[in-house]
């Protein structure tokens, strides 16, 4: 795929890679350069073709594509189906890429009332927003707003040497109670920790806030059981769809009624 390097006498092939931003924050692609500790041996993995946050090059043969941002506009559509073709491996990069994100809250409401009411007199092109596996296969996701620097480097190692990537399977309540933080619900407050994929090590509710889901589902969650937890602690069933739609990562679920 790249350039042969060798590492402590071990052999590996450094990784082509390119990352690209559509609609979003850029978050999740500075995360990547966020660890000034681990970010030298980090980039040592990689043949970087096209990263604005670390590299004014551009280059467009690359093997492993990173996508950030979720799809809003007709040139992003055309931009992605390109980037697509070029690639061997598409990965969805961050929460708005695997689940449309907080800009997915857009199609929610009418298009034309929200281009009146921010921008009114002027002609904006927009679509509704679409998360990348809408329109072009993905090979691997890796959730998160913003990312986590730490399993990003983790799944990098394992793309080098070919070793199975894997994300956890449990809830963010397993990293929570092992932290020995006080339970959100027992606070009066909605958490999705049991609903949500861990692999944050439950940094939101570490510093006593509610974990909004940014990860999307863990395997074999009960929404059924869920709900009936927050009718018996009294909480309001309108909040928890409002934070249940907030990234649009638990949308399968969203017709489910308790």
């Amino acid at each position: 795929m790249g350039e042969k390097m060798t590492r402590q006498g071990v052999p590996f092939e450094r990784l082509k890679i390119a990352s690209f931003d559509f609609t979003c924050c850029e978050g999740c692609q500075l995360q990547l350069t966020n660890r000034e500790s681990s970010l030298p041996d980090f980039l040592g993995l990689l043949d970087v073709r096209n990263f604005r946050e670390i590299s004014s090059e551009r280059h467009d043969d690359y093997d492993i594509a990173l996508i950030e941002g979720s799809i809003s506009r007709q040139d992003e559509v055309e931009r992605l189906l390109k980037i697509r073709k070029q690639a061997k491996i598409l990965v969805a990069f961050g929460t708005c890429a695997c689940f449309g994100g907080v800009n997915s809250l857009k199609n929610r409401h009418p298009v034309e009332e929200l281009i009146d009411e921010v921008y009114p007199g002027m002609i904006i092109e927009t679509l509704p927003v679409r998360k990348i596996s809408d329109l072009v296969k993905v090979d691997l996701s890796i959730p998160g707003c913003p990312v986590d620097k730490g399993e990003i480097e983790r799944i990098m190692v394992n793309l080098v040497t070919g070793s199975l990537v894997t994300l956890p399977k449990y809830p963010v309540c397993i990293e929570c109670k092992a932290q020995l933080t006080t339970c959100m619900f027992e606070l009066g407050e909605i958490c999705l920790g049991p609903l949500t994929r861990a692999g944050c090590n439950a940094i939101c509710t570490s510093g006593n806030t509610p974990c909004l889901g940014c990860r999307g589902p863990a395997e074999e969650i009960n929404m059924t059981a869920f709900f009936e937890l927050v009718k018996e602690r009294g909480l309001s069933l309108d909040d928890l769809h409002e934070k249940l739609a907030f990234y649009n990562a638990f949308e399968p679920f969203s017709s489910h009624e308790a």
